[in-house]
This record gives C-alpha cells, sequence and structure tokens, in this order.
C-alpha cells in the first residue's frame, strides 16, 4: 500500500495513533496511482503523498510517520502532501502529525478566504485564490464568466501540504512539471510554494485575455448601428464577474511582496528572486483588471448615452406626428361645433376646400420634420 494510502486511512480514523495499524493492511491492497486531483479510488480527500530527495521522488515502503521521521533525521528532502476539499476530521490526524496551528487548520477546511500569508513559528501558511474561465457561446445577463476556487499551502522545513478547494486548480500536472526539473525541487519546500504561486498568477493572465474579448464584442455590439437595444445586463454581469476576478487577484499584492523581500526561514533565498517575477506577472493582471474596469464603466456610460439619444430620437418622432395630426383635428373640431351661424356652412364647395386645407397643411408639416431630421 502506498505512503497515501496510509495517510487516507489515517484521516478516515482521525490520528495519527491508528497509522500502525493501517501499516499491517498495506500488504492486503494493491498500489493506487493519485497522481492527479480529485480521483480517490479510496474515496477520500488524499490526492497525493510523495516524498523527495535532491528533487528527486523517493519510493517509500512504509507508512507516513516512518517518512517524515527519515526524513528529519536524515534532514535531507521533504514531504509533498496533497488534499482536496478536506473535513475537521480528515485533518486531524495531519494537523498532529506536522502540528500545523488550530487557525491555519480552521481557515484551511473552512475555505473562503482571502488570498493572505501567514506565519505560525516555523510553518508558514499561504492562500491563493483560483481562477478559471467558464466558456460560453454567448455572453447573457446570466452567463458565469469566472469560476474561483482556493489552494491553501502550509510550508515547512521538511513538508509541503496543498489544500485545494473547487472544481479547477489541478495541481497534478504541475507537481509532473517540478519533477522533470529536479534542480529547482531540489531547492526543497519553497520551490513547490513558489511554483504554486506561478501556477496560480498564469492563469490569472490567462483569464484576463479570455475576458477581454467578452468585453471587445460588448463593446462592439453597444457602438454597432443598433447599439441602443443591447442588453445593459451583459455589461453589468461583466462588472460583476470582473468583481470577483479583482477580489482574487488583487489582494495577492502584499503577500508576494512579502516573500519576494521579506527575509522568512523556510523560504530559499534563490527562490525570491522567482517571487519577484511572480509579483510583476501579477502587478500585470492588477492593472489589466483595472483597466477593464474603467473600459466597461466607458461602455456603460456610451451605452446609456446611446439609449438617451434613441429616446430623443422618438420623442421627436412622436412630436412631429402629433403636430401633423393636430391639423385636422382643430379643423374638424372648429366644424364639429353645433352653432347655426357659422361661415361657409351653407356653401357648396366648402367641404372639398376644408378637404384640401388640411392635405396641404398636413403636407406641409410633415415635408417641414423630414427636412429637419424630426421624422
Amino acid at each position: 500500500m502506498s505512503m497515501a494510502g496510509n495517510l487516507r486511512k489515517v484521516t478516515s480514523i482521525g490520528g495519527v495513533s491508528g497509522l500502525r495499524r493501517v501499516a499491517r493492511l498495506a500488504r492486503r491492497r494493491p498500489r493506487v496511482d493519485l497522481s492527479h486531483p480529485a480521483r480517490s479510488p479510496l474515496g477520500s480527500s488524499v490526492v497525493n503523498c510523495v516524498t523527495y530527495q535532491d528533487g528527486c521522488r523517493v519510493p517509500t515502503g512504509g507508512d507516513l510517520v516512518d517518512a517524515v521521521r527519515q526524513v528529519r533525521r536524515s534532514g535531507v528532502g521533504f514531504v509533498w502532501l496533497g488534499l482536496h476539499e478536506p473535513t475537521n476530521r480528515e485533518f486531524a490526524g495531519i494537523a498532529e502529525l506536522f502540528d500545523l496551528h488550530p487557525l491555519a487548520v480552521e481557515d484551511a477546511v473552512e475555505a473562503h478566504q482571502r488570498p493572505k500569508l501567514e506565519r505560525y513559528g516555523e510553518t508558514l501558511f499561504a492562500v491563493f485564490k483560483t481562477v478559471c474561465y467558464v466558456e460560453h457561446d454567448v455572453l447573457t445577463a446570466t452567463s458565469e464568466v469566472v469560476d474561483t476556487g482556493e489552494i491553501m499551502v502550509f510550508v515547512g522545513e521538511d513538508f509541503v501540504i496543498t489544500v485545494r478547494h473547487g472544481r479547477h486548480g489541478s495541481l497534478g500536472p504541475l507537481r509532473e512539471e517540478l519533477e522533470s526539473e529536479p534542480q529547482q525541487l531540489a531547492k526543497g519546500p519553497s520551490a513547490v510554494l513558489h511554483a504554486i504561486a506561478d501556477h496560480v498568477v498564469d492563469d490569472y493572465l490567462s483569464v484576463t485575455d479570455s475576458v477581454h474579448r467578452d468585453i471587445d464584442e460588448v463593446e462592439t455590439a453597444v457602438f454597432a448601428e443598433q447599439g441602443a437595444r443591447v442588453d445593459p445586463g451583459r455589461i453589468y454581469q461583466l462588472k460583476r464577474e470582473l468583481l470577483e476576478l479583482k477580489r482574487a487577484v488583487v489582494p495577492l499584492s502584499r503577500p508576494l511582496e512579502d516573500l519576494a523581500t521579506r527575509p522568512i526561514r523556510v523560504v530559499d533565498p534563490e527562490i525570491q528572486a522567482y517571487f519577484r517575477d511572480v509579483s510583476d506577472h501579477l502587478l500585470r493582471a492588477v492593472e489589466q483588471i483595472a483597466a477593464f474596469d474603467e473600459l466597461l464603466n466607458s461602455i456603460l456610460q456610451a451605452h446609456l448615452a446611446q439609449v438617451t439619444v434613441a429616446q430623443n430620437e422618438d420623442m421627436r418622432k412622436i412630436t412631429a406626428w402629433a403636430a401633423v395630426i393636430a391639423v385636422p383635428t382643430m379643423v374638424c373640431g372648429m366644424y364639429g361645433m353645433n352653432f347655426d351661424h357659422m361661415p361657409e356652412l351653407q356653401w357648396r364647395f366648402g367641404y372639398p376646400l376644408i378637404i384640401g386645407v388640411i392635405s396641404v397643411a398636413c403636407l406641409a408639416l410633415h415635408r417641414g420634420f423630414r427636412r429637419n431630421g424630426w421624422l
């Protein structure tokens, strides 16, 4: 049974004391590959658990406790444990084994945290908001554009624990990419922390590019010939989704700045230069989001101005037709009065004359309004 399988049993028991009993079951179960997230055939939150030495994966025949003791006894390597949406009971044994602070454990289990960086003794706790662009054929007032999740990372001198929440943000490909660069992975747990931060920020840039295309489509529709008829809900929906993206991206600036500039014991000094590069990429994403927000405000104002102009056009047309209709209404209203002595009542050509006067007056008004663009 793999070390991940042993840990999976620990989470179900809820304590470290069960590890020894689980080890006796190792020979009864087939080895399970848990390289990719949210695919645990054992029905637990454990995704993967691997020991690395000098940047290379090390096969472990014992249980998790033995692996951790071996790493700490030799002073070489570290353990990388990956979890997906664990419960309090599942995380209890892990927290006890790695001596994790209760506040950090609570944040990791409950999720819905802002991006942040905290230190609890010799352990570093980082929270990253992951984002994913939701594909859609047509942007509507209810389209979901940005889906968010979270990755919590516990970093110690000899361990990395990643806790993922959400339907996306898989770390399986990232693990494989790191394993292909053992010289980087050999720099310790901080190399994993940097790779996760870089992966998350790269997703930010990818999502902002996709959102930019949606904004371009809305902008084209607004400034088209029938732009006043564009559903403003599409613009408001983009602004709401952009706000969700902003909440994920902007608060990460301070944690990355601390990782890049402040001396932290569990962060290799060579890795800090890499964090500065990630911070630069994040700044680009922040600037793009701010620019998108301003652009959407301008598009919304332009749309409202177009609606106002269209309403003015409609009012002018209504006013022009009302003026044309007022002429026959006035004349017919006058001759509809029941008086015995009115001019031309007994005249033979009175009716044709009145009809002619009305027609000429209406045609003159219609021509004048057409010439001035009212009709």
